[in-house]
């Protein structure tokens, strides 16, 4: 991996210092969820799988595409690694929006940075988390106009919640299982070719502003200001790519 051009394709210029502190951390979840789409298709291309680290480094850093966890989640943890943090991966459970216990189809990062533990994630399009989470329980903590916290269940394991039109509600999951990079690889399998998997079915693109986040979901271009819809615009099959290319750097 050529670090210094995965921090240009994040934005992050030569001058930062690649300090493995919460600094820098902060900095590369920002730079990352605001640079790197979140997107699907691929899936829907029905291309190969693969979760190598460099058949997702051509991918994502060389031929400036986006992917979802799985594919985002793995190469960010190669990337922190490289600029020396402590990086543990763990099989998660997505509860946001869920009324029945969903099975485990999403992988989360803890990084350890100055002495403490942080919850990072770079692969989820839906509101979530700019910034690294701190792993101390019952903590509010606030990013701009968005609200989380940690807090441990019996069952779920570490649960991270999130402020929801003044309501907390879960948001995701993992138990205490460390993961390997292998481990990945069959729910990584599921979300591209099972029929029940929502990966499958339509365009999944999104990307995080500084203040809000752009969607395509099918055929339905929206942009969010604060968490208020602000733009919806049905968008013909024929511009699809150059939507891609401008609201979302794709090509």
């Amino acid at each position: 991996m050529e670090v210094r051009k995965y921090l240009q394709r994040i934005g992050i210029s030569e001058n930062v210092e690649l300090k493995p502190d919460i600094k820098l951390l902060k900095l590369l979840q920002y730079m990352h969820v605001t640079h790197v789409p979140y997107e699907n298709l691929d899936i829907l291309e029905k291309k190969s799988p693969c979760l190598d680290i460099p058949y997702l480094y051509e991918k994502i850093v060389t031929k400036h595409r986006g992917g979802y966890c799985f594919e985002l989640n793995a190469l960010f943890a190669a990337l922190l690694k490289e600029l020396g943090y402590e990086v543990k991966s763990y099989f998660a459970r997505y509860l946001r929006g869920e009324s029945t216990l969903p099975m485990r189809r999403h992988r989360v990062l803890v990084v350890k940075a100055e002495g403490k533990d942080y919850l990072c994630d770079v692969g989820i399009g839906d509101v979530a988390p700019r910034y690294p989470v701190l792993m101390e329980y019952s903590l509010e903590q606030q990013f701009e106009h968005e609200f989380y916290r940690i807090e441990r269940d019996e069952f779920l394991g570490t649960v991270l919640w999130e402020k929801y039109k003044g309501q907390w509600r879960k948001y995701f999951s993992f138990t205490d299982d460390l993961c390997d990079e292998l481990d990945f690889i069959q729910p990584d399998f599921y979300c591209r070719y099972h029929p029940d998997s929502p990966f499958n079915k339509d365009n999944i693109v999104a990307l995080k502003t500084p203040d809000g986040r752009k969607t395509l979901d099918g055929y339905i271009y929206k942009e969010f200001l604060l968490g208020e819809l602000k733009v919806i615009t049905e968008i013909k099959r024929d511009e699809i790519p150059k939507l891609l290319k401008e609201k979302f750097g794709l090509e």
